[in-house]
């Protein structure tokens, strides 16, 4: 595998637009036809940009600290979709990606939990994203910002939680 020199720019490639158009592909191999070729050669891979949102979300729920992610609205919208019978939790919420051919730049939204160590959180939160990504998507990420929203506190209300009565 080669590797080539880490740029801060990302060019986006052109994926169409317009309904039933496909949003987000980018090509992580050319590959090659032919019979003569090597079979693990033979054609070409694409990765959609929602596969790196998963997979950086993923990654970053892993870290001890980080309570959620997104912004108020997102998390919002997000505790009454998880509510909804049948709904799946976004792992995608907080996560913007930006794909290009072969590199990728990611940002994240979190939430921590109090007494957590900011900057050690977000150094661990980014290692572990930057890890997975690259692992599992064979694209190199050039960069991981992270805005922290909000520091959960021990007595905010848990939603999971059910909330005990005031009077009997």
């Amino acid at each position: 595998m080669t590797t080539t020199p880490q740029t801060a720019t990302i060019e986006k490639k052109s994926s169409g637009t317009g309904i039933g158009a496909q949003g987000g592909a980018t090509t992580v191999s050319g590959g090659s036809t032919g019979a003569t070729e090597p079979a693990g050669t033979r054609g070409r891979t694409s990765i959609a940009d929602v596969v790196v949102v998963k997979i950086a979300g993923m990654a970053a729920r892993e870290i001890p600290g980080v309570y959620d992610m997104g912004g108020g609205l997102s998390r919002t919208i997000g505790a009454v979709r998880d509510r909804v019978p049948g709904g799946r939790p976004n792992v995608g919420r907080g996560v913007k990606v930006e794909v290009g051919e072969r590199q990728t730049a990611i940002d994240l939204d979190l939430v921590v939990e109090y007494g957590v160590p900011i900057a050690d959180l977000a150094r661990d939160v980014r290692e572990n994203v930057i890890d997975a990504v690259e692992r599992i998507s064979g694209l190199e990420v050039v960069e991981v910002n992270i805005t922290v929203n909000d520091v959960h506190l021990p007595d905010d209300e848990d939603p999971e939680r059910p909330v005990e009565a005031r009077v009997e």
